[in-house]
């Protein structure tokens, strides 16, 4: 990324150009961009294409406004920190399914940061409902956020367990990665009818006072502890919706797609 469009990216998510890669301005960056750029899946059901290479999500979060799952957010992410002197890891994390066990090798994408000030960060800003702040990952206590209480514990076989509120979310594995590497974790979301993301159509947003969400024709609005859920009677409402709280405008309401079925099963 070049300087143009850095700071294209900055005036995306509303936050200014830090003066060095510290601590205090990945907290600011990691919940301005939050707050800006919604968790979504809109691209499965739109038929549209995810190319992870870094100048199409790029362009896809400046250019289009858009967001996207945890490939397409924090590949573009580490995008900027990097331009913005942070030294970032790609790493690659299992994803516990209700069952207790982790999914597929590649499930997702999270980011290892470093700053000036030697701090070691765990920066995700693309899973759903997580922390706002990054994670220590020196830190084996409890972390206080926003989100959550969180936790990020060893496993007997070196990786790490991140927890919230005390349930295991995703085990890391701690080796380098490169973008090309979660080709087909992506492909499997897509795609396979035991990916949730085939499932149903989800647009999510942090706000100052909560979070916001839209899933399929119902819209939930959370304020502190209050939940409001509206179920929007037109595609005009839906679309509204899109353009309102997430600043996405569609020409057509996103329906969910019928999933290759993998194997022929």
């Amino acid at each position: 990324m070049d300087t143009a469009r850095t700071a294209a990216y900055l005036r995306r998510i509303g936050a200014d150009h830090p003066a060095a890669a510290t601590s205090s301005a990945l907290r600011t960056l990691h919940l301005a961009h939050l707050r800006s750029v919604p968790f979504e899946n809109l691209a499965i059901h739109l038929g549209q294409e995810v190319e992870l290479t870094e100048k199409d999500l790029v362009a896809k979060v400046v250019d289009e406004r858009r967001g996207g799952f945890c490939y397409e957010l924090n590949g573009a992410f580490a995008a900027l920190l990097t331009a913005l002197g942070f030294e970032v890891t790609l790493l690659q994390a299992r994803v516990y399914g209700d069952e207790g066990r982790p999914g597929i090798p590649y499930d997702h994408l999270a980011l290892r940061v470093r700053t000036d000030d030697g701090g070691d960060w765990l920066a995700d800003i693309g899973f759903g409902t997580h922390s706002h702040l990054p994670l220590d990952l020196a830190e084996r206590g409890d972390q206080d956020d926003p989100g959550g209480t969180f936790r990020v514990v060893e496993t007997p076989a070196g990786d790490l367990d991140v927890l919230k509120d005390g349930k295991p979310q995703y085990v890391l594995d701690r080796r380098p990665r490169e973008l090309a590497d979660f080709t087909a974790g992506a492909w499997y979301h897509r795609t396979s009818p035991k990916s949730h993301f085939t499932r149903s159509t989800v647009c999510t947003l942090v706000t100052e006072t909560g979070r916001v969400t839209l899933s399929g024709n119902k819209l939930t609005v959370t304020t502190g502890e209050q939940r409001d859920v509206t179920e929007l009677a037109t595609d005009a409402e839906i679309l509204a919706a899109y353009r309102t709280h997430f600043g996405i405008a569609l020409d057509e309401v996103p329906q969910v797609a019928k999933p290759v079925r993998v194997g022929g099963r």
